[in-house]
């Protein structure tokens, strides 16, 4: 068997890395955006998902979220933490 080497490796993870599974918006599920925009700033229990556990909003990247969702949960986020249902940063 053939031994890899450092760049055989980095090439290899690049490509397990575009075939990842495509995320899908939670909030749009058949792929058309609802409207009114709005993402519910009393559900912590997804908004909690979209926050990491340092309690910084994960990226469009990570999460799969539209752009337009995106906006409307760091405006639910920032609304749950001013009013207290969210903390601002982890319990440590």
């Amino acid at each position: 068997m053939a031994t890899l080497n450092k760049v055989d490796i980095r090439k290899i993870r690049k490509k397990r890395a575009r075939l990842k599974r495509k995320l899908k918006c939670r909030f749009c599920p058949d792929g058309h955006i609802p409207r009114p925009v709005y993402v519910d700033y009393k559900d912590t229990k997804t908004l909690k998902q979209l926050v990491d556990r340092e309690g910084r909003i994960l990226p469009r990247r990570r999460t799969g979220t539209s752009a337009i969702f995106q906006r409307a949960v760091r405006e639910a986020i920032l609304r749950a933490r001013f009013i207290g249902l969210m903390p601002y940063v982890a319990d440590e």
